[in-house]
């Protein structure tokens, strides 16, 4: 069980209209945009969107499961590749979607700084600790802890971490103040007013940062090829942007 609790965003149509209905399992640093997008697919096609965050690893291990369902679009190749290998996901549906970034942000205001091998964030932690997405599950996590292993900075904070379940959770630990510093993707931190960006991870530190959407196998709606078209269309494009994720689809 999560320790955050999921958002499921559900959009229903006037009782006169025909429509379908597509379920989305999507990572937790999407659910900003695509809340957004749900929306504009709704009016364009009058389809229903229902929507469920996490972490990628908790929702590849779902669709493990068989959980019910008809897109999943992960925050990194790995897990999509996990459920591949396993043919739960159609082939022909996979796209290479989005690029990310990983960042540092603080709680309080504070002057840019520049994240190298130099960085004493240790120091920078005083007594609190760094929020991060589960470094060994989730995806956010995972780079953020390659990025500090690759600089040399993992042996002096892996202590001083504070894990989280996905990488909104870890945000959130930072956007109270329970965290001084974290690890999250650049897009949950435009999405956050409550925290500043303080540095960009070089991108040579982390593996690239891939969201990958395909359809899953046991799927036979109709409405999942329609929806995952739009992902990859003009006004999806401009939110996703607008969101600070680079769309690499049809690159």
């Amino acid at each position: 069980m999560l320790r955050l609790a999921l958002a499921s965003v559900v959009f229903l149509l006037p009782l006169t209209a025909r429509a379908g209905e597509v379920t989305v399992l999507a990572a937790a640093s999407l659910k900003t945009a695509l809340d957004e997008i749900a929306l504009s697919f709704q009016a364009a096609t009058g389809h229903d969107v229902v929507a469920s965050y996490a972490g990628s690893s908790a929702l590849a291990r779902q669709i493990e499961q068989a959980i019910p369902g008809d897109v999943f679009i992960s925050a990194s190749l790995e897990w999509m590749n996990t459920l591949a290998d396993q043919t739960l996901i159609d082939p022909d549906s996979r796209t290479d979607l989005l690029e990310n970034e990983i960042v540092l942000v603080a709680h309080e205001a504070l002057d840019p700084v520049t994240i190298d091998g130099n960085l004493d964030l240790a120091g920078m932690l005083g007594n609190g600790f760094l929020a991060m997405a589960l470094v060994d599950a989730v995806p956010a996590g995972q780079y953020g802890k390659a990025a500090l292993e690759t600089l040399g900075l993992w042996s002096s904070l892996e202590d001083r971490v504070a894990q989280a379940d996905n990488v909104r959770a870890a945000l959130a630990l930072v956007a109270t103040g329970e965290a001084p510093f974290g690890i999250v993707y650049r897009t949950d931190a435009s999405a956050e007013p409550a925290v500043t960006v303080v540095g960009t991870f070089p991108t040579d530190s982390h593996p690239r940062i891939v969201y990958p959407a395909a359809a899953l196998a046991s799927s036979d709606n109709p409405v999942t090829e329609e929806f995952l078209d739009f992902l990859e269309g003009p006004e999806a494009r401009q939110v996703f942007e607008a969101q600070g994720f680079k769309v690499i689809a049809g690159e």
